[in-house]
């Protein structure tokens, strides 16, 4: 998969047995520059047909990253059970009447590729049941994470940051909702700024001094206010948004405290959405969790609740997300429902995804 961050293309060979899954091996792909700047600059106008051109090469993309995967881990493409590719969010509008979501990156060419049996597709079942197709990441975090004897918290920052909540086993349902922006208004700030793509651990925030005006006006976007099932997208949480937002602040302020401001509003987004769960324990998965800035916020935030990453679970934080794909693929295969009613506000659990068979296969 990619997320919203597009900062790579993650893969996770995922071994699955029984009710538990074993991380095999997990490698991050670089998505070439002029693919990345093109996937970027789609927006509702763009034509069809460039969006097609996309949608073939992500998939083929993704067809070279899935083959050398199975040939580093010295794998037979028979020991290969299925393949699971979420694709490239390009937008997600999950609301009536509209209710849609597009994730390109054609799996019929990973399938042909790698002439393995491939599932894709994953939101829109939901969307049909009346949910909003996201997140997804509740039911495999709960599937993998859920303990019996206390309330943990799972808190996924990729480009938009989610929450997963996950009671004590035999409590009330697991539920989960996007809170806002996670790394993206990060990533394009200093990309605006400096040229980076993403600011490694906090570091330019940090020399910065988040402004109480600017985070006042940012955090008057209702979606805030908004009670789940909610999610939202890059294709909402942009710079666009940010100027509109505070326009008349940001001008009159150093770039670095608008970073800070940023990292202030994802601290917090995620703090206050958390304030009513009264959870034990909570982990960070996702590149948010390499943000040592952004960790101390929320550890400070969130406090006396104990502030970890999943790796302090058995996972690395990069690899929770693509793991979550090969399980959604996984449970595809078994029939099994993979959503949380819960959490997207779907009428029921439902099968998620697409397969896609290659030629000789049935």
């Amino acid at each position: 998969m990619s997320g919203t961050s597009m900062d790579a293309v993650d893969v996770a060979v995922v071994e699955f047995v029984g009710d538990s899954c074993k991380l095999i091996h997990y490698q991050q792909f670089s998505i070439p520059d002029p693919l990345k700047s093109a996937l970027k600059a789609v927006g509702p106008g763009t034509p069809i047909s460039q969006v097609m051109d996309l949608d073939a090469s992500v998939g083929a993309l993704f067809a070279l990253c899935a083959t050398e995967v199975i040939q580093v881990c010295g794998l037979d493409i028979a020991d290969i059970g299925v393949i699971g590719s979420h694709g490239q969010t390009l937008l997600h509008f999950p609301l009536a009447p509209a209710r849609n979501s597009l994730q390109i990156g054609d799996a019929n060419r990973i399938a042909w590729a790698t002439q393995n049996r491939t599932v894709s597709d994953f939101r829109r079942m939901d969307m049909a049941a009346g949910g909003q197709g996201a997140p997804l990441a509740p039911a495999f975090h709960s599937w993998r994470f859920r303990a019996s004897g206390l309330t943990r918290v799972v808190i996924n920052i990729g480009g938009i940051a989610n929450i997963s909540v996950l009671p004590r086993q035999g409590e009330n349902a697991v539920f989960g909702f996007d809170t806002g922006p996670g790394n993206t208004l990060l990533d394009q700030w200093i990309q605006r700024h400096q040229g980076k793509p993403w600011d490694p651990g906090g570091a330019w925030a940090a020399t910065g001094t988040s402004n109480a005006e600017l985070l006042a006006a940012l955090e008057a976007e209702p979606f805030f206010a908004q009670l789940p099932p909610k999610s939202t997208g890059r294709d909402f949480f942009n710079l666009e948004w940010l100027e509109k937002q505070g326009r008349a602040l940001i001008n009159n302020l150093a770039p670095a405290n608008v970073q800070a401001t940023l990292l202030e509003l994802t601290a917090r987004s995620i703090a206050n959405a958390m304030q009513a769960q009264h959870c034990d324990e909570a982990y960070v998965c996702g590149g948010g969790a390499h943000n040592a800035r952004l960790m101390a916020r929320l550890s400070e935030l969130l406090a006396p609740v104990k502030v970890g990453s999943t790796a302090d679970l058995g996972i690395p934080p990069n690899a929770v997300e693509a793991m979550m794909i090969a399980w959604l693929a996984w449970c595809r295969v078994a029939g099994v429902p993979a959503n949380l009613p819960s959490v997207t506000g779907a009428k029921e659990p439902v099968v998620l995804g697409a397969i896609y068979e290659p030629r000789g296969k049935s």
